[in-house]
Parts: C-alpha cells; sequence; structure tokens
C-alpha cells in the first residue's frame, strides 16, 4: 500500500514521502492517527503542486539545517558512565538522551529523536548521527568512559595467604 506521509515519521520517511507500508500499517496505524493518507492519482497530483509551490521553503528549511550542522564542526563528546570494572561493559546504556543532554550542556539543542546511535553497552568510542533534514547529516565522536578508577596493579593480583612466621608456629604447637 502506497501512502503519502503528512508528517516526519522515524524509521520510516519524512514528511510529503510516497512511500510503501503494509496494509495493516497503513489502514490501521497511519492513515487514523493522521501521519499519513492513501496515496491515490489525485493525492499525488495535490502532492506535486503543493511542492511546486513550496520548493523555496523547503530550500529555505534545509539552507537553515546546513547552516545549523556547522555549529556541530569539530565537537566531540566524552560520557561517563558506570561500569563494572572487571569486564568493562556499562550497567545500563548510553542512549540518545545522554547524547542529546551532553549537546545541550555545549549549547547545542538536539532533539533526541534525530540522534542515531547503535546500542552503547560497553566503553570505547562510537560515531553519532544527527539528522538536522532529510538530506543534511552530521557524524559525531561520541568517547564512553568508565567513572569507576583504574586498579592499580598490586589490586589486580589476588593475595596468598602469608605462613605464620617460625616464632608464632612454636607457640602455637606448645599450647
Amino acid at each position: 500500500m502506497e501512502v503519502i506521509l503528512k508528517e516526519d515519521v522515524v524509521g520510516l520517511g519524512y514528511k510529503d514521502d510516497i512511500v510503501t507500508v503494509k496494509n495493516g500499517y497503513g489502514r490501521n496505524f497511519l492513515i487514523p492517527t493522521g501521519k499519513a493518507i492513501i496515496a491515490t492519482e489525485a493525492a499525488k497530483k495535490i502532492l506535486a503542486e503543493n511542492l511546486r509551490q513550496r520548493a523555496h521553503k523547503i530550500a529555505a528549511i534545509k539552507k537553515e539545517a546546513e547552516e545549523r550542522s556547522k555549529k556541530y564542526e569539530g565537537v566531540r563528546l566524552s560520557i561517563t558512565a558506570h561500569t563494572n570494572v572487571a569486564t568493562g561493559s556499562l550497567y545500563g546504556s548510553v542512549t540518545g538522551a545522554e547524547i542529546a543532554a551532553e549537546l545541550a550542556k555545549l549549547g547545542l539543542e538536539t532533539e533526541r529523536k534525530h540522534i542515531f546511535i547503535k546500542t552503547i553497552k560497553e566503553v570505547g568510542n562510537y560515531i553519532a548521527t544527527i539528522r538536522l533534514h532529510k538530506e543534511v547529516a552530521i557524524e559525531i565522536p561520541v568517547e564512553v568512559l568508565s567513572d569507576a578508577p583504574k586498579a592499580d596493579k598490586k589490586a589486580e593480583e589476588p593475595k596468598v595467604a602469608e605462613e605464620p612466621k617460625a616464632e608464632e608456629a612454636t607457640e602455637a604447637e606448645a599450647n
């Protein structure tokens, strides 16, 4: 079933895109919630006319997104997370919401729905993709650090129980 999206739908498409979806998804979710309409020939003609009229507006929106993307140049994020010292894995995960919060600290307001990143469950370096427009995407390096202090090598070695000294051994035998 072909539908015309009336608003951006994450993972499916952007406003005014013509997309093919399964019949149940279109009839039971997209159309009743007002997120899409059925893509009939008449609807496609109306969409084409509207797009022609709004072409300059769309160009302005894209230009504004490109200008915003320049603010993200050179940005590197470091996120400290609670980790298991033995394995280096995180308790929980780092999500788009945490990345959005770190960007907000830098003065870059970004909605978390525009941030795409694979699941982060270990300490390391990752790349987050921020989509400001359907044609404008920025990649930002994200470094996930452990909040646990680095263990000393002495602490890592298991302690061996000390043998009692000879004097203590003779006293124990005498009693």
